[in-house]
Parts: C-alpha cells; sequence; structure tokens
C-alpha cells in the first residue's frame, strides 16, 4: 500500500525553489495526486502558480521512500498566500483537502500531514491568536479524515523573514504545540537560506528542510511498526469510503 502525506499551507509548502539549482530526487517510488489518481512524481508538485518550483516534500518522499522500502504519495494541496483563517473548516482550502485525502484513502494509508505556514499571519493580532486557530484547524482535519493519531509536522518559519516579533511568536507557537502534543512535531528552520526575496526558501534549503521534516517524523513514529501502518491504514480507508 502507498504510504501517503497530505501537503497543505501555503508558497513554502508548495515550493518556490528554482529548478535550476535542484538536485536530482529519485521518483521511482513517489507519486503525486493528479485529478484523483496516482501519477510518478515530476516537477513542480504542487502546480498553485505559474512559477511554482521545487518543494521541500520531495527529499522527503525519497528519504521516506529508501528507509520504508514502500512506495510514496504525495497530496498537494497548499496554496501561496492563503492565511491560516483560510484554512478553517468549511473554507474551501480546507474542504479541497479533505475532498483530496478521501480520495487518496481508497488507495494509500495517510501517514503524516506536512504544513508549512505562517508567513501571512505574521502581523497581530494574528500572530498571537496562532495557536488557537490552529488547533482549531488541525483537529477538523483530523477528525474529517479519521487521522486523529498521524504525525502532523509544523516547519518552522525562516530566519530571513522581514517580519520582526510576530515571525519569533509563530515559531515559538508551532514549537510549544509540539512539545506539549506527541502528535505533532517542530521542524526548526533555523539557518536556512532564502532564494533571494525574504520570503521564500531556495532549493538548496528545501532540500535540507525535507531531510529535516523526515528526521522529525522519524522521532514521533520512533518503534511504530509496518505492520500497524497497515492495520491502521484498513480501518482509514474503511473510514473513507462510509464518508464519501
Amino acid at each position: 500500500m502507498i504510504h501517503a502525506f497530505l501537503m497543505i499551507g501555503q508558497s513554502n509548502m508548495s515550493g518556490r525553489g528554482y529548478l535550476a539549482d535542484a538536485k536530482d530526487i529519485n521518483t521511482e517510488h513517489i507519486y503525486m495526486q493528479r485529478n484523483g489518481r496516482w501519477q510518478q512524481m515530476f516537477r513542480p508538485v504542487v502546480p498553485d502558480r505559474s512559477f511554482a518550483g521545487v518543494c521541500l516534500a520531495e527529499s522527503f518522499a525519497e528519504r521516506y521512500a529508501a528507509e520504508h522500502g514502500c512506495d510514496v504519495g504525495l497530496i498537494p494541496c497548499s496554496d501561496g498566500g492563503t492565511s491560516l483563517d483560510q484554512w478553517q473548516e468549511g473554507g474551501e482550502l480546507f474542504e479541497n483537502a479533505v475532498n483530496c485525502a478521501r480520495l487518496a484513502q481508497r488507495s494509500a494509508e495517510i501517514v503524516g500531514i506536512l504544513w508549512h505556514q505562517g508567513e501571512a499571519d505574521c502581523r497581530e493580532p494574528l500572530a498571537s491568536t496562532y495557536r488557537e486557530r490552529f488547533l482549531c484547524m488541525a483537529e477538523a482535519l483530523r477528525g474529517a479524515l479519521g487521522l486523529q493519531d498521524v504525525p502532523f509536522l509544523l516547519g518552522g518559519l525562516g530566519d530571513f523573514l522581514t517580519y520582526g516579533e510576530p515571525t519569533g511568536v509563530i515559531n515559538r507557537t508551532l514549537e510549544q504545540i509540539a512539545a506539549e502534543d506527541a502528535r505533532y512535531g517542530f521542524v526548526p528552520a533555523t539557518g536556512l537560506t532564502d532564494r533571494g526575496d525574504a520570503l521564500h526558501f531556495d532549493s538548496p534549503s528545501l532540500y535540507e528542510f525535507g531531510l529535516r521534516y523526515y528526521e522529525v517524523y522519524k522521532k514521533l513514529t520512533k518503534g511504530r511498526t509496518m505492520t500497524e501502518h497497515a492495520s491502521s491504514g484498513d480501518a482509514l480507508a474503511r473510514t473513507a469510503m462510509e464518508l464519501l
């Protein structure tokens, strides 16, 4: 069975790394969802804009496939420039992610959620209320998909952002959520560099960021067996079919 990951958030999850600077990825066991079907990965994984590029999920999926010996599916639902409020339950982005995930659950087990968002909320009062609004969205998404226990990875905002203190507020909020709930993992972006626009990670940094996401994922799933993955996947697939 394909092990799938739902990709949600804004442009740094979609990926804006320049293709010319990208490392080669072994796509033999990496698939992405297109029109409800699995296709072998090609770039851009998330075609949310005409200038979409390399994304962090590529290196994440490559490392996951190599270490788990299975096919990996990416469910691209992120959308550049979107705020946390736009991701709340009932909104178009939330409903699209749920619908895409349910389609994926017919033939795959969703074993993780990859999140990177926050740049659009780097101002007050949005930064100081990020925790409550994020958890409201995240728990609603888990409930809608029967994914209460899967790892939910939270990527930190880049050091290069010029928004001032709100950037630190959001990073500390994400780190605190992960510290208090073992189902969430914080992935630091410390030391990563931008592509020259003080907003988007460059291609080498996205490659590294994806590996950091994977290392955090491994820590959250340490001790969980492949058999447990498979049994939970069967249950999730049945749940998805009932919901459709």
